[in-house]
């Protein structure tokens, strides 16, 4: 069994939370990360399945 799996970034909202949830529903396991709390944990709940939610910003070195 092949699990796939999508770090989705900017996932708390707008294209990039319309990615994610996207992938969820064509059965990917997806972690989303966004700068937020909140954008990001609504995002993991609107996948539907276990869905890892990373507060950072890519755009700060010392997150990544």
């Amino acid at each position: 069994m092949t699990i796939r799996v999508a770090l989705v970034t900017g996932g708390g909202r707008g294209i990039g939370r319309a990615i994610a949830l996207r992938l969820a529903a064509d059965g990917l396991a997806v972690a989303g990360a966004a700068r937020t709390r909140t954008e990001v944990d609504d995002t993991a709940r609107g996948a539907g399945r276990h869905a890892p939610a990373l507060v950072l910003d890519v755009t700060d070195a010392r997150h990544c």
